[in-house]
């Protein structure tokens, strides 16, 4: 696909400005930020050709692909010079991609990213000689992903750049100079430069310490607790503060910022600010490094360059009031992106833009990775070092202005080694739109996805990439930003809302029979239900989820993300064509045992929890409901069809096939492997009372007396939103205490047994939570989640969707979200209550 032989983006912009995620901006400011057909700063119209030239059709006949879940060591390599040469708020790193496609993809393959951020899965790609597809909804994030994947060549770059430097500091140097002064203090030696040894004249400013300036509570006199930093002894700040003019004992918090007004020659009006004063500059002079109280010359040289005209384009674009924006608003009336900047700052800013914009946009890579560096926004810490504090749009009240170019000449060369590593003939293409709308990708032609999609209310990436995106003069359309945000009106309900149209869209463009891996930062329950549920509903059948160990690279198996620290790896599939085909010309009847074979044809031949009968069951219970099929089995019924088609190692059931496999990486392991397995260690830890049963189970591999297992049980515990059973009653009533150790059940008549009581006080503990519900005027907090499942699935069963209405209306908003199984049931009983049927679209 060469760029001469394709339709000019400006005659085909109108096929494409409907699709959602369109982004906020002019079409000539899309068209010049553009390079076509491999990148976009709107929905890619030319991923079709893209496709044709390098895809594979999909023919389900012909079709033998066969892959298990990835699931072995890991290592992030967050400080390869890739990874480091431009900032973002979440990024990936390309190498541990790189194994994931090794390991699902094969060369020439297509893989798809639909949350690319700054495009590490596409260098992952084409570092693996794949092709990429790969789309944001942030033109800022395409952007750089566009740098990324289409970077100057090193040579080109160099020459470039150094004219870009020349040019700028041939105009601007000047602005960061300062006078050198005997009552300077050496970095070094902590002494103050008596005799100035032959330094003479002007050093060049490294940094400039800038303090708010407060009112006195007690007197009303303005004051400035960073003048109280001892510049002998840098990172020692006084927490106390007592008033020059009172003697009164202060600090910030009891006090407010002084507010002036101040004419703005970049809006052409006054506004209100708040006072702020040098209180330190860090300078440099020949090869030594000072600190110095600002002077009569620094004052004047603000002064000069406040009343300076800027003679280029000035992003001044007012910011939309936001989760995140509002902070900067309340703390400091920062209402256009040019106040996140010294007036010094911004000309020099403005300055690099104007250059880069005439000779090479592809400069302003670089350039923009200081965006946030070289505003307000770089806090100064008590170890003397600036900050940007991610995630949020904090302006601290002690702060440091860089030198942009004392930065730059800082970051260049780790720059220059990222771009020799990117030095690659890309395969890649780039489109900025929302993913719960690809039209513009056809179905079924997908290899292989790997994303990092957002996550709940963690981050506000729209607002965040405003100051970038002014620059860029192109703007994120917030309308389809699958995100919680109060200020946008999107609750956790809207944000699952638009995971599942997201998840949906790649479903449909998926291949059948392939993979979808899906890498997850948040620990919140409800967020991580949000996501497994925006997963399950788009079709997708989750075979594994573990997290990433980052200290030994390694994986553990877990079913809920409370806790969790590390990211989180989901595996899904896509079923086969037949096997969905057979499901929905059925509607799922008589096909429970080729759903498991399937599944268990798409897990790693290991010890896994999902080979487990309760999480088969929870599985196959999951797709069904899901899919609004009617469920013939109930647990006991289905536990006596496992035996009957698959085999039981171990506690896990495998295939026939799937057995000689499994012994020989058994028998490959060590001593205390085998002993990790048996006893459940593989289990992270036990959060409902699913997970407390299967852990028990794997314990319970030899006879242990009750305060063995209380002891082991504490450990890996968490704080649970369910009522789970003391560990006693779970003992009793689930293995056999056989002297004064419990065992696992081992004849039949033993299982038969615990599984009929099981039922029989599962129903009884439904019926107080359903007398509860409907008796008690306020709403549920907690219950016993197995309970309440065991009575939707009989309710269900009895297709009684009224019942599980009324009971849904009394559990609280908390617990309803914290149980993707609940919120299943609870859904396709408003479906089936009003009328409707759940259709399998795809």
């Amino acid at each position: 696909m060469e760029k001469d032989s394709v339709e000019l983006l400006e005659e085909v912009i109108d096929s494409i400005r409907n699709i959602e995620g369109f982004p906020i901006a002019k079409d000539e400011d899309i068209i010049k930020l553009s390079d076509p057909p491999y990148y976009t700063a709107c929905p890619n119209p030319y991923i079709n050709l893209f496709l044709e030239s390098y895809g594979t059709p999909y023919e389900s006949k012909s079709d033998n692909y066969n892959k298990v879940p990835f699931v072995w060591d890991v290592k992030e390599g967050k400080h390869h010079p890739i990874y480091l040469a431009h900032t973002y708020h979440t990024k990936v790193p390309h190498q541990a991609v790189q194994k994931f496609i090794n390991h699902y993809t094969k060369p020439g393959d297509i893989v798809y990213d639909g949350f690319c951020g700054t495009g590490m899965v596409a260098i992952a790609a084409n570092l693996s000689n794949r092709y990429a597809i790969v789309s944001e909804i942030s033109p800022f994030a395409t952007f750089i992903a566009y740098n990324f994947l289409n970077s100057l060549k090193p040579e080109e770059f160099t020459i470039l750049f150094e004219e870009m430097l020349k040019d700028v500091k041939k105009e601007c140097e000047w602005m960061y100079k300062t006078k050198h002064t005997k009552k300077a203090i050496n970095t070094r030696t902590k002494k103050y430069a008596e005799v100035i040894n032959g330094l003479e004249g002007y050093g060049l400013i490294n940094y400039v310490v800038w303090n708010d300036v407060y009112e006195c509570p007690f007197c009303q006199n303005e004051i400035c607790f960073g003048e109280t930093l001892d510049n002998s002894r840098p990172g020692e700040f006084n927490e106390k503060y007592i008033c020059q003019y009172c003697n009164s004992e202060i600090n910030a918090k009891s006090s407010k910022r002084v507010r002036i007004k101040k004419y703005d020659s970049i809006l052409g009006s006054e506004i209100e600010v708040v006072k702020e004063k040098p209180i330190l500059i860090s300078y440099s002079l020949g090869s030594r490094n000072f600190w110095k109280t600002p002077d009569e010359f620094d004052y004047k040289l603000i002064e000069e360059i406040d009343n300076l005209e800027i003679p280029y384009w000035i992003p001044n674009a007012k910011i939309p009031y936001g989760y995140n924006t509002k902070q900067a608003l309340k703390s400091h009336n920062i209402t256009h992106v040019h106040h996140y900047y010294t007036r010094r700052n911004l000309h020099v800013l403005s300055k690099f833009f104007d250059f880069c914009k005439e000779k090479n946009i592809k400069l302003w890579f670089i350039i923009s990775s200081l965006l946030q560096k070289a505003s307000k926004l770089m806090a100064l810490n008590k170890d003397y070092i600036g900050r940007v504090t991610k995630g949020i749009l904090y302006i601290s009240s002690t702060r440091q202005e860089i030198n942009i170019f004392h930065y730059i000449n800082k970051n260049i060369v780790s720059f220059m080694k990222a771009l020799e590593e990117l030095s690659f003939d890309n395969k890649s293409i780039i489109s900025t739109q929302s993913t719960t709308d690809l039209r513009n990708i056809p179905s079924n032609s997908i290899d292989y996805i790997f994303t990092d999609p957002p996550f709940g209310g963690n981050i506000m990436y729209s607002e965040l990439n405003f100051i970038w995106e002014a620059f860029l003069k192109v703007f994120t359309n917030i309308q389809m930003e699958a995100v919680e945000n109060k200020v946008q009106g999107k609750t956790l309900q809207d944000y699952t809302s638009l995971m599942v149209k997201c998840f949906k869209e790649m479903y449909r463009v998926l291949k059948p029979n392939r993979w979808i891996t899906i890498e997850f930062h948040n620990s919140n329950a409800s967020v991580w239900n949000s996501i497994q549920e925006a997963v399950t509903r788009a079709g997708f059948i989750i075979s594994l989820v573990s997290v990433l160990d980052k200290k030994i690279g390694s994986f553990k198996q877990i079913t809920s993300a409370r806790s969790v620290k590390n990211d989180l790896i989901i595996n899904a599939y896509k079923p086969k064509v037949d096997f969905s085909s057979r499901f929905i010309k059925n509607a799922g009847e008589g096909l429970e045992i080729e759903f498991i074979k399937d599944l268990l044809e798409h897990l790693p031949i290991i010890p896994i929890i999902t080979r487990t009968e309760k999480m088969l069951f929870s599985k196959m219970l999951a797709h069904y409901v899901e899919n609004g099929y009617k469920i013939k089995y109930s647990s006991v019924n289905f536990y006596k069809l496992l035996p009957e088609n698959f085999i039981e190692l171990d506690g896990y059931w495998f295939l026939e096939e799937q057995v000689k496999t499994y012994n020989k990486w058994k028998s490959n392991l060590s001593l205390d492997k085998i002993k990790e397995l048996l006893i459940g260690q593989q289990i992270l830890f036990v959060s409902d009372e699913k997970t407390a049963l299967i852990w028990l189970y794997n314990f319970l591999n030899t006879p242990k007396e009750y305060s063995e297992v209380f002891t082991d049980y504490q450990k890996i515990l968490i704080n649970p939103e369910d009522k789970i059973p003391e560990l006693k009653e779970l003992l009793d009533n689930n293995f056999i205490l056989d002297g004064v150790k419990y065992r696992r059940p081992f004849s039949i008549k033993e299982k038969d047994d615990i599984k009929k009581f099981r039922i029989k006080e599962l129903n009884g503990a439904f019926k107080k939570i359903y007398n509860k519900a409907l008796s008690q005027k306020g709403k549920l907090q907690m219950v016993r989640k197995e309970a309440l499942e065991y009575g939707l699935l009989k309710l269900y069963q009895e297709q009684n969707y009224e019942d599980i209405i009324r009971i849904a209306n009394k559990l609280s908003k908390k617990l309803l979200m914290s149980s993707g199984e609940i919120m299943d049931f609870i859904d396709i009983a408003k479906l089936k209550t009003v009328g409707l049927k759940k259709n399998d679209e795809y």
